[in-house]
């Protein structure tokens, strides 16, 4: 088991929109703000080149917000919105301000459920609607059931995109690779598989498969080299830290360090030649969802460490060192249930609590 961390407290109650409270942090204070309030069930946000950003709320809406003000976005894809799917991850285009596109990932309709899916469209210049939506991605067959649809999406330095995608609840599935299930896929911009993809040309392997044997990973993002990181819900315990590389199995589920509900073994144990370990796991589960690598622009202290959030215990972890450990609780009344965490082009650090239905800004204080 993982030693258990210190915990930062939070010295505030957000009282008002427009008010910025104090956080206490390893950093010292910091100003943490609520940008928009009032949600229902928001899953991802999108910060745009212009300080406007986008929010997902998961029963289908998509909501643009500028200058304090906020509006549901017209023409997103029909979704299938129950239990655990819906509308979820939205994720800017590097080059928005040349083509205004984004990528959305939902729980796509499908004649046996759903499946996961992922869709590109452009935003037009008011924030109103989306156009020329066109689905890359779906994960064929879906499922019937409405558990673990992963779901982020990631684009990668050279413009290809990195899809996480669940068990749908069905864990042999994940090392099953004549589906997407339980798998990271790689596509490129257009839909099509990228000739250096690591299962290309092997006979029964879906070529947009990147790595297997995930459980649930519902956050991910790159680090300053280019990585690809993840975090994965895992059972009863044995929630996960990944660094996802090309063709490699992360074990699910036949080696795995929780245990099913009931409290019965996973599996072969806890490791197996040929599976990936994880760079870091917690027991008891933190129920772990966003997941951002800090680039350091505004706390140079916390460059490269990695941010995850919990929906179980209300806080932001922070990760450092090797091996990785959690060093850091971020913990306070606005953390309750964080969905998703990312950083603005401005370095702040930006995150959804779903408990509160609003997004919350972290900057330095002043």
């Amino acid at each position: 088991m993982t030693p258990r961390p210190f915990a930062i407290l939070a010295l505030m109650i957000s009282t008002g929109l427009a008010c910025a409270e104090e956080l206490e942090t390893s950093q010292g204070p910091v100003q943490i703000e609520p940008m928009i309030e009032g949600l229902d069930a928001p899953w991802a946000v999108g910060i745009l080149p212009d300080g406007s950003f986008l929010v997902t709320e998961r029963d289908g809406d998509v909501l643009y917000v500028s200058d304090g003000k906020s509006q549901k976005v017209k023409g997103v894809p029909k979704v299938a919105a129950r239990g655990q799917g819906g509308l979820l991850d939205v994720t800017i285009a590097k080059d928005f301000p040349q083509t205004r596109e984004v990528f959305l990932t939902f729980s796509k309709p499908q004649s046996t459920g759903a499946g996961t899916a992922l869709a590109v469209a452009r935003l037009s210049e008011n924030g109103k609607r989306l156009t020329n939506t066109r689905i890359l991605f779906e994960a064929t067959p879906g499922g019937s059931g409405g558990r673990h649809f992963g779901s982020r999406v990631v684009e990668a330095e050279d413009g290809s995109l990195f899809v996480t995608i669940g068990d749908r609840g069905d864990g042999p599935q994940a090392q099953d690779r004549s589906n997407t299930i339980g798998s990271i896929i790689r596509i490129n911009r257009d839909g099509s598989v990228p000739a250096d993809n690591p299962f290309v040309g092997q006979a029964d392997i879906r070529p947009e498969i990147w790595s297997y044997g995930h459980r649930n990973p519902q956050g991910a993002d790159l680090d300053a080299q280019g990585r690809l990181w993840t975090s994965e819900h895992g059972a009863r315990g044995g929630d996960e830290v990944n660094l996802v590389q090309p063709g490699l199995n992360y074990g699910w589920p036949v080696i795995s360090y929780g245990k099913h509900y009931s409290g019965k073994t996973i599996g072969e144990g806890t490791a197996k030649e040929g599976m990936e370990q994880p760079r870091h796991y917690w027991d008891p589960s933190i129920a772990p969802s966003g997941l951002m690598v800090y680039s350091g622009a505004l706390w140079p202290e916390w460059k490269g460490d990695i941010f995850v959030g919990s929906l179980k215990f209300d806080y932001i972890a922070r990760l450092d060192g090797t091996p990785l450990r959690e060093v850091e609780q971020i913990i306070g009344p606005e953390t309750e249930r964080v969905r998703d965490i990312v950083e603005a082009p401005d370095g702040s650090i930006w995150f959804i609590s779903v408990g509160n239905g609003a997004v919350f800004r972290l900057s330095p204080d002043r």
